[in-house]
């Protein structure tokens, strides 16, 4: 049936395992250089980072965009996942019954849709929008999500800016406190060790966190962007009254380009492993 296109939540185990591996990198090499973790658990350290970092954002950010940003840090972890396959089989299955019995059918189907995208473009065809004004409508809001969505990977991307910089004026603050103490070179060293933490918390939460949070979340954007481009287009056929088979033929292209980017993902691995 039509309606088989759900959304389903899904855990991404990659974000928290990629975490835990890159802090096990970390602390293992720490280890095996003979140091201790408490040479890098400096709580005024995390404070200057973090604490700078959230200013220098709030300051570069209108406060509507951060706080959308922060409520999307959850789909880094848990994300609504949609089957293209079962997007294609409601869409045919559409067009089939459109074919048959007109699309005013739909009606009943398309309210039962749980993706509000699919639902507003299937509705408006049943309305008897004119093509070209759905197909403008929906564009514009695939747009709109897209620039919403990268403005979320911005402030992120700008975090992991500045973090490193922070972390910079965190070490050269604890150089200051270092030079007060010249006549202890026993406290000198120990001072020089600990300034240097700040620098490492701030390289280590841009590059291990920042960075990668805002690359993962612009991927999320592309991947809904790409299954409202399915439905848009599975829409318009319906509307311009191909048959199923075509419709078929032209959405299974979607998934063509998804195997050929798995594909081409999977020889530049092999080739970076033969490299090596």
């Amino acid at each position: 049936m039509a309606t088989k296109a759900t959304r389903r939540f899904r855990f991404d185990s990659a974000t928290p395992l990629g975490v835990i591996i890159a802090l096990a990198g970390v602390v293992g090499g720490l280890i095996a250089e003979n140091g201790e973790l408490q040479d890098i658990l400096q709580a005024t350290a995390a404070l200057i980072v973090l604490g700078g970092t959230l200013g220098a954002v709030l300051v570069n950010t209108p406060l509507p965009t951060f706080l959308a940003a922060c409520k999307r840090l959850g789909s880094l972890v848990v994300v609504r996942h949609e089957s293209t396959e079962d997007t294609i089989e409601a869409l045919v299955g559409f067009a089939t019954k459109a074919r048959r019995q007109g699309i005013i059918s739909l009606e009943q189907e398309a309210d039962q849709l749980q993706n509000p995208f699919f639902r507003k473009a299937i509705n408006f065809a049943i309305d008897g929008t004119p093509l070209q004004d759905l197909r403008r409508q929906m564009e514009l809001e695939i747009t709109v999500k897209e620039r919403r969505a990268e403005a979320a990977a911005r402030v992120f991307e700008s975090a992991g800016g500045y973090a490193p910089t922070v972390g910079i004026i965190g070490a050269v603050m604890g150089l200051i406190q270092v030079m007060k103490q010249l006549d202890n070179l026993e406290e000198v060293g120990h001072g020089i060790a600990v300034a240097f933490v700040a620098t490492v918390y701030g390289v280590g939460i841009a590059n291990l966190f920042l960075l990668p949070a805002a690359n993962k979340l612009r991927a999320r954007a592309a991947e809904e962007a790409e299954l409202q481009e399915l439905v848009l287009d599975g829409v318009s056929a319906i509307v311009e009254g191909l048959n199923p088979k075509l419709v078929r033929m032209r959405l299974e292209a979607y998934l063509d380009s998804t195997a050929h980017r798995r594909e081409e993902s999977g020889a530049r691995a092999g080739s970076r492993g033969r490299a090596a």
